[in-house]
C-alpha cells in the first residue's frame, strides 16, 4: 500500500507540473455504509455524513486528493441478545486521492461530466455501540465513482470498497469490511492560471 501512495504522489507532482488548472472544491454530502458480513445477524445502512474538500489539479485529466470528516452510521440487528438493534456508528477522517477524467464538456461550459477512482484513507477517531479497541483503527479502501459539474457547482456519487477488516480479531463476532456509498455536493473555486489571465 504504502508503494502505490508513493507512486502516486509522483503521478500528483508530475500532473501539477504539466498543468496549473487548480480548483478548490469544498464540499458537504451524505453516505451510507453497510459490512460485507454478519454472523450473529443483520446490517442495514443508515444516513451518515461527511464535511470536508478536495483540490484538484490538472484540466482533461487530473488528481484530485481530499479530506473530510465523515460520520458513518449502521443499523446492526441480532437475535441472539436481549438487545434487538443497535445503531452502530462511526466517525473519523477520510482521506481519499482520486484519478479522474473530464469525459464530456471543459472548463469553458457550464455543464461537464466526470469520471474517477482511487484509493483511500479512513482513520477512526471515535464509535458508539461498537469497542474502538477492538477495531483496526486506520482502513484502506479503493472507490470509483462519476459526477456532474453544472457552473460552480457539482454533484458526485460513488463507492467505496474497504480492503481492511473492521476488527482486528474475527474469531467471535465478525463483520468483516465496510461499503459505503457516497453522496457529495458543493461548488467549485477555480483559480486563475497564467494561460487565463491573457484572455
Amino acid at each position: 500500500m504504502k508503494r502505490i501512495m508513493h507512486l502516486i504522489a509522483a503521478g500528483l507532482l508530475l500532473t501539477m507540473a504539466a498543468q496549473a488548472q487548480t480548483v478548490i472544491k469544498p464540499a458537504i454530502g451524505l453516505n451510507f455504509t453497510d459490512y460485507t458480513k454478519t454472523s450473529e445477524g443483520d446490517a442495514a445502512a443508515k444516513v451518515g455524513y461527511q464535511v470536508g474538500g478536495t483540490v484538484a489539479f490538472g484540466k482533461k485529466f487530473y488528481v484530485e486528493p481530499g479530506i473530510f470528516y465523515v460520520g458513518k452510521s449502521t443499523k446492526f440487528s441480532t437475535t441472539n441478545s436481549s438487545i434487538s438493534s443497535i445503531d452502530a456508528n462511526i466517525k473519523g477522517i477520510r482521506v481519499p486521492l482520486a484519478l479522474g477524467v473530464n469525459v464530456l464538456g471543459s472548463a469553458a461550459t457550464d455543464v461537464s461530466l466526470h469520471v474517477f477512482g482511487g484509493p483511500s484513507a479512513f482513520f477512526v477517531t471515535s464509535t458508539d455501540n461498537i469497542n474502538k479497541d477492538q477495531m483496526n483503527t486506520t482502513q484502506w479502501g479503493l472507490f470509483a465513482g462519476a459526477g456532474i459539474d453544472f457552473w460552480k457547482v457539482f454533484l458526485d456519487l460513488s463507492y467505496e470498497w474497504s480492503l481492511t477488516n473492521i476488527q482486528k480479531d474475527v474469531s467471535q463476532i465478525e463483520y468483516g469490511k465496510t461499503r459505503t456509498l457516497f453522496v457529495t455536493a458543493g461548488i467549485r473555486i477555480n483559480l486563475v492560471d497564467k494561460d487565463q489571465t491573457t484572455k
